[in-house]
């Protein structure tokens, strides 16, 4: 038990003090004593803990331990284990003696009146409020760690909010409590005392910014909650009623982890005399929260929402699209989502518009759509129909400049769980793409990286995108699920993968074969004929270097060997200092489980077969994998493109608790 504050015993006259159940109170028994005494006896009323401390190498200790010498090593605390009915209904008495034991020199009498003040949280985190007795004050991950969690309360549980709750500093709905940690004040005490003392709730100013505190009191319709900590109120008077032991708190979140926020915010609660000028508090209790953060969902989880948009182009509708993408979510027994385009304004890049996420306390989890700042025809999609009850929103905005194409969330993927040299992420790894290791050049705007790097759970990962016209990660990696002991498999796009099938094919007599068979709209050209492009041979160099520069930082900060890598044939081709796909990009696919939505790559039919289609089956379906190749080459290829940029699949969250990790 901490130590409290000092009570000095008098001869003349009885001392009073409060005793906070739990914490010990020091009482000095030397200041005041008898002329001649040199030790001194302590008796105390039932539910007082005497403590005597000495230090054993200079301390005789009485054979009887009950008279001890009045010596600066020996000292006296007290406790009190219950709060008290009435004001000094308990007593500690101290005697003072001299060379005679049996002759009392002089004696002081202390009367406490016990108080139980206790600021409780889920520091276990089992979902409710409890009282502890351990360290409530700091925060510790892992499974054996400890601390209260706090959800930023960033969804919209009643209509008439405008935006997130956490906007409102009034409740709008008794739903929202659910978002917000339960906190617990315990209060018990004679109401006489709290005459002359108050509780007092605080929150430092450097956190008042980030949490809010709400508090019912009368009763429970919404007009009786009000926000009682927050950014206008650093502190609060706490209104205890007579009879009243314990009052319930609700603890939201306002802010994400940040550069300048390590998510970490505490609250105070302190017991103060009122009595003496200037008001002194004789006890503080603090309690830790950390801002549970926002955890992207990988390939490897099952899907629950695809979400797509419905456009009018030059060539039409897609239509036919939005049909392949219904037999699609079928098969995968998910759910389809179409946004319409008069929500979508015509802008088909859903992927490069939102990301899907979740945050999750011990009390609760929901999903979080992080809206990327690129603001274009979908900009108010994320906000104005996917905000709403428990499914939360948030945005980044760059100040001082727009968004570059490398600010879409195309450019923004997170890895199965890895192990890298004994180092464990159980959520997997963010990957960005970036202009590394080019100097200068396009790159995720700050704001957003530093808010991925914030979370600390899914640390992130520069990749090299920048050599591509759009430059987004997804155009030249995926990862797919697998039953074997891995879990998964990272999928390259490889250039010198499809240039050796083009050779094989043309060995075994087929380089008359056309890639964009079947396709009206674009000039067919022979295998002999790609195999014999000087620009495209050298083209298909460079752009296997920059995808091979991506593979060792891959295979160095996942943790993966060639065998948990598949090369899946494609051709890029230079416009100017950049690379676009040559067909169809099939890496840019889909993943619903094990069924793989894979862009059509028109390739060289042979036997009536596509060759790219067959050796992409060839390389995915003996781990288990459903290919299933739809056509996007006019509704999204052609406008640089294809189906994971046109789609977006909210996963189901983690079963692993992120505050079992240890970033």
């Amino acid at each position: 038990m901490a130590s409290q504050r000092t009570v000095r015993l008098s001869l003349k006259k009885p001392t009073h003090a409060v005793c906070v159940v739990g914490v010990e109170t020091y009482v000095d028994v030397r200041s005041d004593v008898p002329r001649g005494a040199e030790t001194f006896r302590v008796s105390g009323s039932p539910g007082v803990h005497i403590f005597i401390l000495y230090d054993p190498t200079r301390v005789t200790v009485p054979a009887e331990r009950t008279q001890w010498p009045l010596d600066p090593n020996v000292d006296l605390t007290v406790a009190v284990e219950t709060a008290s009915k009435a004001l000094d209904d308990l007593k500690v008495k101290v005697s003072y003696f001299g060379r005679s034991e049996d002759r009392v020199l002089g004696q002081s009498v202390l009367h406490l009146t016990g108080v139980d003040v206790s600021l409780d949280v889920d520091t276990a985190r089992k979902g409710k409020a409890k009282r502890s007795q351990g360290d409530k004050k700091t925060w510790h991950w892992g499974p054996a760690g400890y601390g209260a969690i706090l959800l930023v309360n960033c969804d919209r549980d009643s209509p008439r909010s405008r935006g997130p709750d956490l906007y409102n500093s009034q409740l709008t709905s008794l739903e929202d409590l659910k978002d917000m940690s339960p906190m617990v004040l315990t209060c018990d005490g004679p109401d006489k005392l709290f005459d002359s003392h108050k509780l007092v709730l605080s929150v430092p100013f450097s956190d008042s910014k980030r949490v809010g505190v709400f508090c019912a009191r009368g009763g429970n319709s919404l007009s009786h909650y009000r926000q009682v900590l927050g950014p206008q109120h650093l502190s609060y008077e706490v209104q205890r009623q007579p009879g009243e032991q314990k009052i319930n708190f609700y603890v939201e979140g306002l802010t994400f982890p940040s550069a300048d926020f390590p998510g970490l915010v505490s609250l105070s609660v302190s017991l103060v005399d009122v009595g003496t000028l200037p008001e002194v508090p004789i006890f503080t209790d603090t309690v830790a929260f950390r801002m549970a953060p926002w955890i992207m969902t990988p390939n490897t989880q099952p899907p629950l929402e695809l979400y797509v948009c419905s456009v009018i182009d030059a060539h039409g509708s897609n239509e036919k699209f939005l049909k392949d993408m219904s037999d699609l979510v079928s098969k995968a027994n998910c759910k389809l989502v179409i946004c319409p385009w008069v929500e979508n304004r015509n802008d088909r890049w859903i992927q490069d518009e939102m990301e899907f996420g979740y945050v999750e306390a011990p009390h609760k989890s929901f999903p979080v759509v992080f809206d990327s700042p690129r603001n274009r025809g979908l900009k108010e999609f994320a906000y104005k129909r996917i905000l709403g009850p428990d499914f939360g929103y948030v945005t980044q905005e760059i100040p001082f400049s727009g968004a570059s194409g490398l600010d879409s969330f195309g450019n923004l993927d997170v890895s199965p769980p890895v192990t890298v040299g004994g180092k464990e992420y159980p959520l997997g790894r963010i990957l960005i793409g970036s202009s590394f290791p080019k100097s200068g050049g396009r790159r995720m705007a700050k704001v957003v990286r530093d808010f991925l790097k914030a979370q600390q759970v899914q640390a992130p990962v520069e990749l090299y995108s920048d050599w591509l016209s759009v430059g987004h990660v997804d155009e030249f990696l995926t990862f797919v699920p697998t039953s074997d002991q891995k879990g998964f498999r990272l999928l390259l796009a490889s250039p010198s993968a499809c240039l050796k099938l083009f050779q094989e094919k043309k060995a075994e007599g087929h380089g008359k074969a056309l890639q964009f068979d079947g396709l009206e709209q674009q000039m067919k050209r022979s295998i002999n004929e790609l195999l014999a492009d000087r620009i495209l041979q050298s083209d298909s160099v460079f752009v296997q270097k920059c995808i091979d520069w991506n593979r060792e930082v891959l295979k160095r900060e996942l943790g993966l060997t060639e065998r948990d890598i598949v090369d899946i044939p494609q051709l890029f081709y230079l416009r100017g200092p950049h690379a676009e796909a040559f067909f169809p990009d099939m890496v840019n696919m889909v993943v619903l489980g094990k069924y793989l939505g894979i862009p059509k790559p028109y390739g060289p039919v042979i036997n009536g077969r596509c060759c790219l289609e067959e050796k992409v089956r060839s390389l995915l379906e003996p781990l288990g994998l459903h290919c299933i190749f739809i056509d996007d080459y006019l509704s999204y290829h052609k406008l640089l493109g294809e189906i994971h940029c046109g789609t977006n699949v909210r996963r189901q969250p983690f079963s692993f608790k992120w505050w079992h990790m240890v970033p």
